[in-house]
Order: C-alpha cells, then sequence, then structure tokens
C-alpha cells in the first residue's frame, strides 16, 4: 500500500536537502509519494506541489508580518489537503517561522511529525525548545551540539550528520583548467569571489558595497572578481547593479568556485558554511531591514552570525552587519587577511577543524532510514 509523506521546505538550501532526503526513501521503499511546499529539486525528485518554495521566501520579521495572512492561507490549505489524503506522517524541513506553525495545526489532527535540521535554538533561546518537545515526534539534526541540547530538554532526537557534507562528497568537480577555460577566466589570475545571496532584496542590500570593495582589492592583489549567480537570480541584474564592468557572473558552480577562489566576500547563510568546509577565508556579510534586525539584535542569544565561527566557537573569519557593511570596511577585513600570509594559514587551518567536528555521515542515507523504521515501512 502506498505511503503518501507531507514534506516541506520553504527555503532553497532546505529544497536541495529535501531532494536528496527524498530520493533516498525513494531508494529504499518505492512505495511512497511525496506532496506539499518544495523548490525545483524537490518537484524534480518527484513532489506534488501544492506552493512553490519561492513563493513563500520572505526575508527578515518586517517581511513575515506583512505576509501573515497569505501565511496562514498556504497553513490551512495544507491541512486541508492532509485530511483529504488521509496523511499520518510530516517531515517539515528548517524554515521554522513557517513549520513550527504548522507543526501545531498537524499535531491538532493526529499527524506524526519529523523534523529534519532543526530550528536554530542554540541562536533563539531555550522557549522554542519546549514548544518543539510537545509538537515534534522525532527530531533529526545536523550539527552534533545540538543532540546534547535536545536530550538534555528530554525529546527524542537522532543526529545524522550533515547533509552539506554528503553533497560536497558526492559532488563531481570540474577541473580547475576547464572551468577557467569554459568560464573565459583569465588562468594566471587567482579568483576574489563574491556570494550576495539568492534573495533580490538582500541583494540589493549587500552587493554594491561588495562588489565596489572586490574592486579594490582586485586592483591591489592582482585578483579577478567572480559573482557567484544563484540559480533564481538574472544575471543581468548582477551586472546592472555593479556597473557592467571588472568582473564575470557564473551561474550554478558554487562547489568549483568555492574550491577554486583565493578568498570570498559572501552573504551570511549556508554560503559561509559552504565556504568553511572548502577552507576558503572570507569576510562573512549581512544586512535586513532595520526592523528585523532591531527584533533579532534582541531575541538572537549568539556572539556569531556566520556558521563557520559557530561550529568552531571563535570567530575565525570576520563579520559585518548592518550599517558596518560598507565598502572601506570589506576591504579593511579582507586586506587583513590577505596582506599576512600566516593569517590566511591560519584561518585556513581552523576552517578545516569543521571537517572534523560534523564528520562523514551520509545525512540524507541516515535520515531517510531513520524515518522509515519509526514508521515501518523498511
Amino acid at each position: 500500500m502506498n505511503k503518501e509523506y507531507l514534506i516541506i521546505a520553504g527555503e532553497s538550501s532546505g529544497d536541495l536537502h529535501g531532494s536528496a532526503l527524498m530520493k533516498e526513501m525513494l531508494d529504499q521503499n518505492k512505495d511512497l509519494s511525496f506532496f506539499g511546499v518544495g523548490g525545483n529539486n524537490m518537484i524534480d525528485a518527484g513532489l506534488t506541489n501544492i506552493y512553490h518554495n519561492k513563493d513563500l521566501a520572505f526575508l527578515g520579521f518586517a517581511e513575515v508580518v506583512k505576509h501573515i495572512p497569505f501565511i496562514k492561507k498556504v497553513q490551512k490549505e495544507i491541512i486541508e489537503e492532509c485530511k483529504k489524503r488521509k496523511i499520518t506522517s510530516a517531515i517539515l524541513i528548517d524554515y521554522p517561522g513557517f513549520n513550527l506553525g504548522l507543526a501545531k495545526k498537524l499535531h491538532k489532527i493526529g499527524v506524526k511529525i519529523f523534523y529534519y535540521i532543526s530550528p536554530q535554538i542554540w541562536a533563539w533561546g531555550g522557549k522554542r525548545i519546549h514548544k518543539i518537545k510537545k509538537l515534534v515526534d522525532k527530531m533529526i539534526v545536523v550539527f552534533p551540539f545540538e543532540k546534547e541540547l535536545y536530550e538534555n530538554a528530554g525529546v527524542d532526537v537522532e543526529f545524522v550528520g550533515h547533509p552539506l557534507i554528503e553533497r560536497i562528497n558526492e559532488y563531481k568537480f570540474t577541473k580547475k583548467e576547464e572551468f577557467f577555460a569554459v568560464n573565459g577566466l583569465n588562468k594566471t589570475k587567482e579568483i576574489l569571489l563574491v556570494m550576495p545571496g539568492s534573495r533580490e532584496q538582500e541583494i540589493e542590500k549587500i552587493f554594491p558595497a561588495a562588489i565596489n570593495a572586490a574592486k579594490t582589492l582586485s586592483r591591489k592583489f592582482d585578483l579577478q572578481i567572480v559573482v557567484a549567480c544563484a540559480s533564481n537570480i538574472d544575471e543581468q541584474k548582477l551586472l546592472t547593479l555593479g556597473g557592467n564592468s571588472d568582473f564575470s557572473v557564473i551561474k550554478d558552480s558554487t562547489y568549483e568556485l568555492l574550491k577554486y577562489s583565493k578568498f570570498g566576500i559572501i552573504k551570511s547563510g549556508t554560503s559561509t558554511m559552504e565556504a568553511g568546509i572548502f577552507e576558503l577565508p572570507c569576510v562573512v556579510v549581512y544586512v535586513t531591514s532595520k526592523l528585523s534586525y532591531a527584533i533579532g539584535k534582541r531575541l538572537v542569544k549568539i556572539d556569531h552570525i556566520a556558521m563557520a565561527n559557530i561550529i568552531l566557537g571563535e570567530r575565525v573569519v570576520d563579520e559585518l552587519l548592518q550599517e558596518e557593511v560598507t565598502e572601506n570596511n570589506i576591504v579593511k577585513c579582507s586586506e587583513k587577511v590577505l596582506l599576512d600570509k600566516s593569517l590566511y594559514d591560519q584561518t585556513k587551518h581552523k576552517l578545516s577543524g569543521i571537517r572534523k567536528i560534523l564528520g562523514n555521515k551520509n545525512a540524507s542515507f541516515e535520515a531517510a532510514s531513520l524515518i522509515l523504521n519509526v514508521d515501518g515501512k523498511k
């Protein structure tokens, strides 16, 4: 008998991790199907989409508040569809602002909830963990320190490894010479990488200062600038914002760029974690609305925003927030590392500790096996 799962991933990183999880679950049991919210990767893996995750890509508290009526409408439709399809199990991936609200509604109608990739409870203080304990049947975490936090609170939890490690381990890299040739890059110059994010709002806030700083650094250190363009962003937007000169834009080659670059100017988020795994020295930048930042500053309980720094427990790469994100500040932070070879090498060495901490598990396989075992479908 076919078992259908509700699966929700509201962001592009969740879409990648969700598609890998779905493929692993289907490898282990072909008699499954999935419906819910995801992106193109999950749709390609077999998801029946109610909403595309781009419809739910809200940035910051102010944006979320503005869209509360729409969020409630989507959640109501999901619950109605769950009742119609007689859903008994749901997989919620990250995206806590939406998914924890939905979990409450799913819990009320008796749906078993697997939560893959935990909300960052270590950043937001302890209140969310009590909510999670009431609502979530199985928490599946990707950082080892999260397991201890949940166990101490009496939550049923399992650490499965981080899906980025698995994704990078399985990735087939284009060789450096070929990559440079195909993309028209100068093989005699090293790459200064700019990663401005995957949302138009954040790109508009971050990219002008980042690209101007990159132009100054490229002249001083004889580097070529490459801007990594997310698949959902029009390259022309970056070219226009950056003045159409002195840089290349490359789409859908994030891992080659992280592997072959000398230094990065990177927007806070998944990319900073990936940069850390690739041991790429960088400066991390982040700008959101003033209201969102003011609320976040009161709520967030951590000293760092870059995942590399959070995992390592110290500021290994510099972070610039809000008004600090200026051309001059980015240049100063970058120069400090690029001018000091011992600091540059030390930064790379410290970043190598991330892989040791995260281990080498195949997260998608482990999570899929766990869900199917709990559901008696393996």
